[in-house]
């Protein structure tokens, strides 16, 4: 739940926060803040469901998000143009009440790219990831996030296959390979979550 006292903590800890009631308030919100950035996206159906990406692009923000390429660009080399971006932009699997943000990849750039290299990096979190402590948080990202993006995928995955936990396994196609924790603001870049009342993402 998205309280005033996890505000509070997460400015207590760095951060600038904001707070909006629907997606559509926060997407309005970023469009306007962005406009004629260059931008780095991270792989997620919370920017996705957001329609954020096309709104950025209309404002004239060069984009690169890996999952959808642009002039006849590889993935990997759109993963490199997001990587030298001005600000790059994200969700995260989980959000403890006591301002752990946490994120598993495969890849690892959506990691990496939340951690260092950018003069500022955005996290868009609506109010499902939302987890009581670090414990509870960690237990979302391995057992209900990474499952459903799994299943998303269509990987040859237990946790695909049944959905509903990870069974920490040895699958080439395993896609929680890495594991990053921000247990307060990085030093060096500027650091912005936006909190959505609403649902959002995995």
């Amino acid at each position: 739940m998205i309280t005033e006292k996890l505000k509070e903590k997460l400015l207590s800890m760095g951060y600038t926060v904001k707070v909006f009631d629907t997606k559509k308030d926060a997407t309005e919100y970023l469009t306007y803040t962005l406009k004629g950035e260059s931008v780095g996206f991270g792989g997620s159906m919370t920017l996705t469901e957001m329609g954020l990406y096309e709104k950025l692009c209309d404002q004239g923000c060069e984009v690169f998000w890996h999952w959808k390429p642009q002039d006849g660009r590889t993935q990997n080399e759109t993963r490199a143009l997001a990587g030298n971006a001005k600000v790059y932009i994200s969700s995260a699997n989980a959000l403890s009440e006591n301002g752990e943000i946490i994120n598993i990849d495969g890849t690892g750039n959506r990691l990496s790219e939340c951690l260092y290299g950018h003069e500022k990096v955005f996290f868009v979190i609506g109010q499902n990831k939302i987890a009581e402590d670090y414990d509870s948080a960690l237990y979302r990202a391995r057992n209900v996030a990474s499952p459903k993006n799994a299943q998303r995928m269509n990987r040859k995955t237990p946790c695909a296959k049944d959905g509903n936990k990870c069974y920490d396994c040895n699958s080439p196609e395993r896609i929680c390979r890495a594991l990053s924790v921000l247990w307060t603001k990085p030093m060096g870049c500027e650091y912005e979550i936006i909190l959505v009342k609403e649902d959002l993402g995995y």
